[in-house]
């Protein structure tokens, strides 16, 4: 990280009197929550008392247990008050995106509001517009990004409820440090994270292992009945519609990781998980190797995210968007990846 900008954010942040406020991206996942949690936290502990969260939307159950999590505010059920408190900040912390287009409902807001934002980020293309920007697409996660900049400012703050929230972060959009984590940076922060009393196996337990028995029986039809793979084109993907999810008494978060399976079949390497909104579809993409799914979602679906996980959405219904990603498949297969090996089914 670059020495010049680490002092820049230092001095920002040496005001503590200003009204604060970090804001996640729609649909917030595990690094979001686990990099706004833990930053608002180390604020706290430096004296800052004007500080929020702010998330577009609702995020999963199994990430409410992290230390903070009772302030958050979520926009979609108190829209009022997270726009006023946007507009009487004065500093604006814009985490896990890349592009405040990817806040949804706080768009506009955001882009009104005259304070000074930093971007703290690991996705790839980072829009122009905001006054700082700390954005490394080859670390783990964010959660990472935030440690280094808070061990820069003062790492004996760091407590271990901050700790927490950052090895989430880590440990969520790492897959269990599955994918994302060739770099030894990451086991060695975790180390360092560890010697601050967090519990792996405990943090592990709470989010993986707290799903509720209709979500269980959701991925068991998933698998059995919603599977489908693309023949000659080393695809599979799974469709979910409002039926199929009112059917297992859906709740924000159950479809967490259902993309992942397709993806584990033998000589599958895109998978898309499908998921039917009120007027669009939503599109979880994953991918192994040099297939680039970030690229695929921002040609075909208005969308992005990291070169093997990314997402989109189509507007139309979800037999058109079936048809539409099938074709789209077929075209980018035979143009960007003509030179890949295609694997035999």
């Amino acid at each position: 990280m670059e020495t010049d900008k680490l002092n820049k954010v230092a001095g920002i942040l040496s005001d503590n009197t200003q009204n604060t406020v970090i804001v996640t991206h729609e649909n917030p996942d595990g690094d979001a929550i686990g990099s706004s949690l833990g930053l608002c936290q180390f604020l706290r502990v430096c004296g800052y008392q004007n500080i929020s969260v702010i998330c577009p939307d609702d995020y999963p159950s199994f990430l409410k247990w992290m230390p903070g999590n009772d302030k958050v505010i979520i926009a979609f059920n108190n829209f009022k008050k997270a726009k006023s408190i946007i507009g009487e900040a004065g500093l604006i912390f814009c985490i896990d995106f890349n592009d405040v287009e990817r806040t949804g409902r706080l768009e506009k807001p955001l882009r009104k509001s005259d304070a000074k934002t930093i971007l703290i980020d690991h996705h790839p293309q980072p829009a122009d517009g905001f006054d700082l920007v700390f954005s490394y697409i080859n670390v783990s996660s964010t959660a990472e990004i935030v440690y280094k900049l808070l061990k820069f400012i003062d790492q004996a703050r760091i407590d271990k409820n901050i700790a927490t929230c950052l090895f989430t972060g880590i440990m969520t959009d790492t897959g269990s440090f599955s994918y994302g984590c060739n770099n030894p940076d990451t086991f060695a922060i975790c180390a360092e994270l560890v010697k601050l009393g967090i519990n792996p196996e405990s943090i592990h337990r709470l989010v993986y292992d707290t799903y509720s028995f209709e979500r269980m029986k959701l991925l068991g039809y998933c698998l059995s009945e919603k599977l489908t793979i693309i023949p000659g084109f080393n695809t599979a993907y799974i469709c979910l519609t409002q039926k199929d999810l009112e059917q297992f008494n859906y709740q924000e978060g159950d479809t967490e990781g259902v993309v992942n399976y397709a993806l584990s079949i033998r000589n599958i390497d895109i998978a898309a998980l499908f998921i039917e909104k009120e007027d669009h579809v939503k599109i979880s993409l994953r991918s192994i190797g040099s297939i680039d799914v970030n690229e695929f979602a921002r040609k075909f679906f208005n969308g992005g995210g990291h070169a093997n996980a990314a997402g989109g959405k189509y507007y139309g219904d979800i037999d058109k968007t079936i048809k539409y990603f099938e074709s789209a498949v077929g075209k980018y297969r035979k143009g960007k990846f003509k030179t890949v090996q295609t694997l035999k089914q």
